[in-house]
C-alpha cells in the first residue's frame, strides 16, 4: 500500500512539473489542445454548464440518435461528435457564445440532460442510459482526423441512395464530405417520404415572401420548370414564376425535410415531396444503423461516410 501512495505521488508531481507530458500537441502551433479529461462549457437554455467531454458526449449522443440504434452506430455518433466538439473548442470557437458548444441545432448539437432523458424514456432510462454511456466509453478520446486536423464531421439523419457533397450545400468543398452511397431505405426508416400539398394561394404566398418579383400569372402547370437535378438526386435548381431558385432554398422556403425534392401539380394544388432528412452531408444516421445491423463496426461506418481521414486516439 505505501508502495502504492508513492507511486501516486511521484506521478502527480511529474504532472505538476511536467503537465506537456499528458496532454497532446497541435500539430501546428505546438500549444497544449487536449488533455485525458478536457472540460466543455456548454450554453442550454440561457444556462452555462461546466462538464468533461464524455460527460457532455452522453447527452449530445442521446439526443441526436435514437438510443434504441445499435451500438456500433452510437459509437459512430460518439466519435463524430466528439470531434465536433474538440473542433468547436480547439479550432473554430464560435462567434456566437462564449462557449465551447451550445444545445441548439441551428449553431451546435442537440444536447439533453439526464433529467430530461429520465422523462423521455421513462422506465427504460438506466437501459438506454447504460446504452449510450457503453457507446461513448467504448470509443473514449476517439477521434477523426484529416491531414493532421480534426475532421469537420457534420452528419445528417437519412440519404435517399447517396450522401450529398459538401460543396452542394455549402459552398466548399471538403476532401472527406463528398458523395458516397449509403444504404437505408424506406423499409428501414421511418417516414423517409413525405409530401405536402399546398394550395396555389399557399404556394405563391410562400415563394412571394422571398421572391417578390415572381410571375405566377398563367396556369399553375407552368408556374415550376427547368428542374436541375445532382448527381447524389438531390435538386439542383428549379424556376419558379421565373425565378431560378436552389434546391436547398425550396426545402427551407416550403419546410421540406430535404432537397431531394419532386413536384406535382394537380387539381387539388401543388405537392412537393421530398426523400430522406436533413442536409446530406456526412454520416448517415439512419445509414450508419443499417451498416451495424449487418455486421459493421464504428471504425468501418466512419471510414464510410468519411473517406480518407483516419481515426486517431488520445
Amino acid at each position: 500500500m505505501k508502495k502504492i501512495i508513492v507511486i501516486s505521488l511521484i506521478v502527480s508531481a511529474i504532472t505538476l512539473l511536467f503537465p506537456a507530458a499528458f496532454a497532446i500537441r497541435e500539430p501546428e502551433t505546438g500549444s497544449l489542445w487536449y488533455s485525458p479529461s478536457p472540460l466543455v462549457t456548454l450554453l442550454d437554455s440561457g444556462e452555462t454548464l461546466s462538464m468533461t467531454l464524455e460527460e457532455y458526449l452522453v447527452g449530445a449522443v442521446a439526443a441526436e440518435m435514437p438510443a434504441s440504434f445499435e451500438l456500433e452506430a452510437l459509437k459512430a455518433q460518439a466519435v463524430a461528435l466528439r470531434t465536433y466538439a474538440m473542433r468547436k473548442k480547439y479550432v473554430e470557437p464560435s462567434q456566437n457564445h462564449a462557449e465551447t458548444v451550445c444545445s441548439d441545432i441551428a449553431c451546435c448539437a442537440a444536447w439533453e440532460s439526464e433529467s430530461a432523458l429520465r422523462e423521455k424514456w421513462g422506465g427504460d432510462f438506466e437501459f438506454y442510459y447504460g446504452k449510450i454511456t457503453a457507446a461513448v466509453n467504448g470509443t473514449r478520446g476517439v477521434y477523426l482526423s484529416y491531414d493532421n486536423e480534426m475532421a469537420l464531421a457534420v452528419f445528417h439523419s437519412s440519404s435517399p441512395g447517396r450522401t450529398e457533397a459538401s460543396e452542394n450545400v455549402w459552398t466548399s468543398a471538403v476532401p472527406y464530405l463528398v458523395s458516397v452511397e449509403t444504404p437505408e431505405s424506406a423499409e428501414t426508416v421511418p417516414d423517409f417520404i413525405r409530401s405536402t400539398t399546398f394550395s396555389p394561394d399557399e404556394f405563391t404566398e410562400v415563394f412571394l415572401q422571398k421572391h417578390p418579383g415572381a410571375d405566377f400569372s398563367g396556369a399553375a402547370s407552368d408556374w415550376i420548370k427547368g428542374a436541375e437535378y445532382l448527381p447524389s438526386g438531390r435538386l439542383a435548381s428549379v424556376e419558379i414564376g421565373g425565378e431560378r431558385v436552389t434546391g436547398r432554398e425550396v426545402r427551407e422556403l416550403f419546410g421540406m425535410r430535404s432537397a431531394d425534392l419532386s413536384f406535382e401539380v394537380s387539381e387539388n394544388g401543388i405537392t412537393l415531396t421530398s426523400v430522406g432528412y436533413g442536409h446530406g452531408v456526412g454520416m448517415s444516421q439512419y445509414g450508419a444503423n443499417v451498416m451495424a445491423s449487418g455486421g459493421a463496426d464504428y471504425r468501418e461506418i466512419l471510414s464510410t461516410y468519411y473517406p480518407g481521414t483516419e481515426l486517431l486516439e488520445i
